[in-house]
C-alpha cells in the first residue's frame, strides 16, 4: 500500500509524539485537536522535541524546518483525514470516544483508509464493531515518548484483516520502530504485565515490608529497570491505573483487585505527578 498522508487525531502527549514520529519518516501529517490552542501547545512540544535532538547532534535547522512543515494542524475531522491512507486515534482512554469518532470515520473515509487505535488496554474488536468494515480496524499501541520508545505493540482484532496486519508492520517499520503483534485481549501483553507488576509492588506497599522508596530502588537495581514500579504508577496517573484495573479484574479475575492503597490516593485527588502527589511528593 502506497502510504503518503497519515493522519493523527489527537494533539496530547501521544498524539503530538506520534505525529513528530511520522513526519520525521518524511510522511505528510494532518493532526486533529479540538481547538486552535490544543494544537499551539502540541506545535511547541514538536518543535522543543525536535530542538532537543540538534542540539544532541542529531537534527540540523533545515531538517528541524522541513519536519514541521511536514505537519499540518486542523479541527475539521474530514480535514484531518483527507486523502489519508491511514488514520491513527491518540484520543483519551474512553471506550465511547473512540467508538463515536470510529463510527464517524467509517462514514467520510472511502473504504481502503486504515483506522488504527493507539490504546492501552481496551478492545479492539468492540471498537470496530461501530465500523461497516471491520477488516481495516486495527489496535497499535504506542508508548510514552513516542520519539523514544522502539516498540509498537500491533493488536489484530476478530476481523482485522491479514491486507492490514501487513500494512501496518510495514508502516511501523518505515518509523523506525519495532513490532510485536498480539491477540486482542484485556490489556494485551505490556499493560496486562505492568498492570500485574504494579498492583503487587502496592501490596508490597500496604502489607508494610518496605518503604514505597525501597520498593522502587530494589525493582530497579535488581531487576535493572529504569522506572520502578510506584514511580512508573505515579507518572501514569493513578486514576489512570485505578481504572485499569477494573478492565483487567473483569477480565481476569481477583489477582488484579485494586489494593486500598491505590483507591484511597485516587479518592484524595492524590494522582501522581500531574497533581502533585501520590506516592510520592512533587515539586510544582
Amino acid at each position: 500500500m502506497n502510504i503518503d498522508i497519515i493522519a493523527v487525531l489527537g494533539a496530547g502527549q501521544m498524539g503530538n509524539g506520534i505525529a513528530q514520529v511520522c513526519a520525521q519518516a518524511g510522511f505528510q501529517v494532518q493532526m486533529l485537536d479540538i481547538n486552535e490552542e490544543c494544537l499551539s501547545k502540541a506545535m511547541e512540544t514538536i518543535k522543543k522535541s525536535l530542538s532537543r535532538l540538534a542540539s544532541a547532534g542529531k537534527l540540523d535547522e533545515a531538517k528541524i524546518i522541513d519536519i514541521i512543515d511536514h505537519i499540518k494542524t486542523t479541527t475539521s475531522l474530514s480535514e484531518a483525514v483527507n486523502n489519508a491512507s491511514v488514520v491513527i486515534e491518540a484520543l483519551p482512554e474512553n471506550l465511547d470516544i473512540k467508538k463515536k469518532i470510529f463510527s464517524e470515520l467509517d462514514k467520510i473515509c472511502p473504504p481502503e483508509t486504515i483506522f488504527a487505535t493507539n490504546t492501552t488496554e481496551l478492545s479492539i474488536s468492540a471498537i470496530a464493531a461501530v465500523t461497516k468494515t471491520p477488516g481495516r480496524v486495527i489496535g497499535m499501541h504506542w508508548f510514552y515518548p513516542p520519539p523514544v520508545m522502539r516498540l509498537i505493540e500491533i493488536i489484530k482484532a476478530i476481523n482485522t484483516s491479514e491486507e492490514t496486519i501487513k500494512t501496518i508492520v510495514y508502516l511501523s517499520h518505515r518509523l523506525g520502530k519495532e513490532t510485536v503483534i498480539v491477540k486482542d485481549s484485556q490489556g494485551f501483553v505490556t499493560s496486562r504485565i505492568f498492570v500485574a507488576h504494579m498492583v503487587e509492588s502496592m501490596r508490597v506497599l500496604e502489607e508494610g515490608v518496605a518503604s514505597a522508596g525501597d520498593i522502587d530502588l530494589a525493582i530497579k537495581l535488581g531487576l535493572n529497570y529504569p522506572m520502578g514500579p510506584l514511580e512508573l504508577a505515579d507518572f501514569v496517573g493513578l486514576d489512570t491505573v485505578l481504572y485499569a484495573t477494573h478492565g483487567m479484574v473483569e477480565a481476569y479475575g481477583d489477582r488484579f483487585k485494586p489494593p486500598q492503597v491505590l483507591c484511597k490516593l485516587v479518592e484524595a485527588n492524590n494522582l501522581g505527578r500531574k497533581t502533585g502527589k501520590g506516592f510520592y511528593q512533587y515539586s510544582k
